[in-house]
């Protein structure tokens, strides 16, 4: 289990996370909820190990992971898509692929590149070309890819629909699916709530860095008006 306790965390001096709790099980879909500015993206850097934990702790089974640097979060199970469809511009794909998989045993990497193309048949006919020269959904593609091809035992997602079509939205959303039933714990990170609980078995909101909501996605379908406090103060 991936377990976050009582998280406390400043940026730039200021508080921005107050006692956050929320756990995430192997095959589980969690989705964290909020409205800009609420403290999602501040969760996922500190899960990541790139932002400093003020207090609380973050928890692999039961192993601490706070304070451990970015690479050595990667390298346990937690496995990061950032926001914005960051890819190397200058790499090809295949060498996107390759560079997030460097730390995997050398007889390793072409299996799980391979694998990761299975996941993503588009980007075959596409595995040489810069990545700068690819759509938004392309990219998005490569970035979770990028996280796969090192077999995480729980992948977060940041912003997974941000700028994107509904067709390619459905397609990651039908991805993220494929992963949780094979045994990996998601944490995805939306501002669209009707995608997320669509996706998600439970949900988390938070409101000016303090959760709002903890509980299964369809209690939170009944409850809009925690939803619309959260988004709308």
């Amino acid at each position: 289990m991936l377990t976050v306790q009582n998280l406390h965390l400043q940026r730039g001096g200021k508080a921005v996370l107050h006692g956050i709790d929320l756990s995430i099980q192997p095959g589980q879909i969690c989705a964290l909820l909020g409205a800009n500015g609420a403290g999602k993206s501040s969760t996922v850097m500190a899960i990541a190990g790139v932002l400093p934990v003020q207090s609380g702790s973050i928890l692999l089974n039961q192993q601490p992971l706070h304070g451990l640097r970015p690479e050595r979060v990667r390298a346990a199970g937690v496995a990061v898509v950032p926001e914005g469809h960051k890819v190397l511009g200058d790499l090809s794909i295949v060498d996107n692929l390759r560079v997030a998989a460097s730390n995997l045993p050398a007889g390793q990497v072409n299996a799980q590149v391979e694998r990761v193309l299975d996941i993503f048949p588009e980007l075959r006919p596409k595995l040489l070309l810069p990545a700068r020269a690819l759509s938004g959904g392309q990219k998005q593609m490569v970035c979770i890819a990028q996280a796969l091809v090192v077999m995480p035992r729980f992948l977060i997602i940041d912003e997974l629909s941000l700028g994107l079509s509904p067709l390619i939205v459905q397609r990651l959303a039908a991805v993220v699916r494929e992963v949780a039933q094979q045994g990996v714990g998601v944490l995805l990170i939306e501002q669209f709530t009707s995608l997320a609980l669509d996706i998600a078995s439970q949900a988390y909101v938070l409101e000016r860095g303090r959760l709002a909501f903890a509980g299964d996605s369809p209690t939170l379908r009944a409850q809009p008006d925690i939803l619309h406090s959260s988004y709308l103060g």
